[in-house]
This record gives C-alpha cells, structure tokens and sequence, in this order.
C-alpha cells in the first residue's frame, strides 16, 4: 500500500524528470557557439532583397564616382595653379619689355647730359639735375619726368600787376622747384604778363593772335607740353592748355630747328637764359644759363642753345625770358646766379610739386 507521502514522492520525481533529463542533453551535448557556427547563422546572399543589393550598388558607383571627381579636381586645381602660374611670369614679362623702350630711351637721352648731380624723385614727378659747360657758357638743365600731369603749374599772382620772384612764388605755394616763364609788359608802376597768357584752363585776358616773333607755351590737361603760333583761338582751345605763358621765339618744332629772326640774335647777342622743351616721351627739358650781365658779352646765343637742345634730342623747345629774369630753383635754394645779383620779380613762373 502506497502511503501519501510515498504518493508526494512520485509526483514530484515525474513532474522533474523532464527538467533533468533536458539539463543532462545539453550539459552532454553543449553546442559550440565558435565564429563559424554564427556565420551560419547569417543569412544566405540569396536572401538579400533586389532592392538592398540596388542600394548597395549605388553606393559602390557614388563612391567610385566621388574617387573620380576628387582625382579630377585635383588635377584640375593643378592646372590652374600652373596656369595661373605661367600667366603671372607672361604679364611681368610683357611688362618688363613694354617699359623697356621706354627705359633704354631714358637712358640714351640721359646719357648726353652726363651724370645728374641730384635727383629727387617721388609718386608725382622724378627730377634730374645736370651741368651744363659746352666752353662757352656754363648752365644748369633739369629734366622732369611728369608722372601726374598736376605735378607742374603756373603761378601767377591774383592780384594784376604784382609779380613776386621765383623763390617767392615756391614758397608761397610750397613747389619743389622752379623757373620763371613768360615775358612781362611794365606799365604804370605794375608788370602784366606778356600776351596770351592762361591759367586754371581759362584765358587771365583773353586770347590773342600771335603776332611777329611771338609764341604760347604751356601744358595741357595730359600733361604734354604743348605751344607753338597760334592765329585762331580755335587752334589753341583744341590743344586743352591748362595753363602757359607767351616770350620770342621759338627754337625747336617737330624735331626741326625753326629759323631765329635776326633780331634776336643780336639783341643781345649772349645772354643769360632759360628755355624749356620736350622730349618724345613727353619729359621735359630746361636749361637755364649764366651771365654775369645782360649787355651781350655772357651767357649764350640763341643759336648755341638751339643746336644744343637738338643734339640732346628735344623735340620741341622754347626762350622763355631772360636776362635778369632767368631762375633757377631747387630744394628752397637758388642754383643759378641771376645777372642782377638778385632774382627779379616777375609775372608767371613754371613750378613743380614733389
């Protein structure tokens, strides 16, 4: 007979023996869990739907793609780089053989004036300061390389009728250098600059014709020099003068020597003088002379002037007044040695502005 404890017994060994046996299989039977068996567990290629293996090709072309346009940029930024490059060396090239005329001119010019004793230099205007000593005269030629055509005016005072000296004039209205221009006409005690004369554009008494010996000279708004006879209002107003002065006569035109009246060159015969001229590329030139009198016995003749700006290349050249009126300032300092012993004061002067 099966006691009830015994009945306990049984009902709990049959409700276990399952568990047992299931714990028994997989300590006996323990599957290996090794990379291998879970690759197993991943899915065959086959599984993988159209659309992931679309996506998949996608991204292998885009990246292909990206490879190809990097590599291309690359060769591309290199290439402009070197172009770029190349460009550069072309533009300064071109730019050192466009200023070489110019430059190989400026030596030949300069060349046959010597060696300039100063030379100031600066953004508006270069300046060369040379001896001149032929033998028979001694001299001083300045040449200006204008490179802003304001750095040359023309003073003349406001007030009609009052001159003041060349210093005066400079320091007045603080130029670097200067040299009287134009001729005078005293009358009643006050000095009137001598016919056509213009400033700031604008005729200071209206335009006249040239008669005999006389000429205008001055600069246009190109700063090129510009003068000449002019007969017609017209043919002054088409050359724009900006300023300009009128003296006898001229020396030079188009690379020409122009006949001097005979007048002048005997009246006086040497002198001391200024003349101002140009060269092709638009410098100019002036040369102012010594004498110790006005009485025709020192300084230059017109004509050793004349032949003098000819062999020196000028193109254009003109007397402005002379005598006891030619000067020469630099660096608030007079270089030539007026014949009066002192600077005469007259009506316009030619300035220039570092």
């Amino acid at each position: 007979m099966i006691t009830p404890i015994k009945q306990v017994n049984r009902f709990f060994m049959l409700a276990l023996a399952p568990f047992v046996g299931l714990m028994l299989c997989l300590l006996l039977f323990r599957p290996s869990l090794e990379p291998a068996n879970l690759a197993e567990l991943t899915p065959p290629e086959e599984t993988i739907t159209p659309q992931t293996q679309a996506i998949r090709q996608d991204l292998s072309g885009a990246e292909e793609a990206a490879v190809q346009t990097s590599s291309s940029i690359k060769k591309t930024t290199q290439l402009y780089n070197q172009t770029t490059s190349t460009m550069s060396a072309l533009v300064q090239k071109a730019t050192s053989q466009a200023t070489r005329p110019e430059t190989i001119y400026n030596q030949r010019i300069s060349s046959k004036l010597g060696v300039p004793f100063e030379r100031i230099n600066s953004d508006r205007l270069t300046i060369e300061m040379y001896r001149v000593n032929p033998g028979t005269y001694k001299g001083y030629a300045m040449k200006i390389k204008l490179k802003d055509p304001t750095a040359m005016q023309m003073a003349l005072n406001s007030e009609a009728g009052k001159s003041e000296t060349t210093m005066q004039a400079v320091r007045r209205t603080g130029a670097i250098a200067g040299i009287n221009a134009g001729g005078f006409a005293d009358s009643g005690g006050k000095r009137y600059p001598l016919s056509t004369t213009v400033m700031d554009g604008k005729y200071v008494n209206g335009f006249q014709a040239s008669f005999k010996d006389l000429f205008f000279v001055g600069l246009n708004d190109a700063g090129k020099l510009v003068g000449g006879k002019f007969f017609d209002k017209g043919s002054l107003d088409r050359l724009q003068p900006q300023f300009g002065a009128t003296f006898v006569p001229v020396l030079l035109q188009n690379g020409r020597k122009t006949p001097i009246p005979a007048k002048w060159k005997v009246s006086p015969k040497r002198a001391p003088r200024t003349v101002i001229g140009n060269y092709k590329d638009d410098q100019i030139l002036i040369i102012v002379v010594d004498g110790y009198n006005e009485k025709g016995s020192s300084g230059a003749t017109l004509e050793e002037l004349q032949g003098r700006l000819y062999k020196l290349g000028v193109v254009d050249a003109y007397n402005l007044d002379g005598g006891g009126s030619s000067s020469l300032v630099l660096n608030n300092r007079v270089v030539n040695n007026p014949s009066d012993g002192n600077l005469r004061p007259v009506p316009t002067h030619f300035l220039f502005y570092k």
